[in-house]
């Protein structure tokens, strides 16, 4: 089942800081998300490291966020997984610094309900995240061989959530892929 163009906007951010290897991961998974045809309601950006942008951005009304990002979960890397975030379980855990040159999506997530009870504009009502597991973080540009082999998988999978995804659909977190 397709998400209908008249059942919401889709907003698709690829977070990550290229300078440090697979945390590079989300941001070049939507560059190649990005020459894709995709359903007219959605929209695919490229975050990077700019939390308080993607905060804001959220204000503009989406139906569904699908964050891309690098996840530690303790697999293999270049392993994907596809998790449902529950806006309604609360903020984030205390302590997450609001530095708006390096929020983190728990951060910007966390930040998004008092913004939208500022602006009386209803969060995204689904959240997923589609991650890969990364093998390194460190210092350098460029993916590890496991993770680039995995943008296109990735790719594959954002589009088959786009033709799957029902917005207000049921939570459910998908094992390592």
């Amino acid at each position: 089942m397709s998400i209908p163009p008249d059942d919401g906007r889709v907003l698709v951010a690829g977070i990550g800081n290229v300078f440090l290897g697979d945390d590079g991961f989300g941001v070049e998974a939507v560059r190649a998300l990005l020459g894709r045809e995709l359903p007219g309601q959605v929209e695919v950006v490229d975050i990077g490291v700019r939390g308080m942008h993607l905060a804001y951005q959220l204000l503009d009304g989406y139906d569904t966020l699908i964050l891309v990002d690098a996840t530690r979960r303790g697999e293999k890397p270049g392993t994907l997984y596809v998790i449902e975030h529950d806006l309604a379980a609360g903020d984030a855990p205390e302590g997450i610094p609001l530095d708006g040159h390096r929020m983190a999506p728990d951060a910007v997530l966390a930040l998004l309900g008092t913004l939208c009870a500022g602006t009386g504009t209803p969060p995204p009502r689904r959240t997923l995240v589609v991650g890969c597991e990364p093998a390194s973080v460190e210092e350098r540009i460029g993916l590890s061989p496991p993770v680039s082999a995995a943008v296109p998988e990735a790719v594959r999978l954002i589009e088959d959530l786009l033709r799957t995804v029902r917005p207000g659909g049921p939570a459910a977190e998908s094992p390592a892929l």
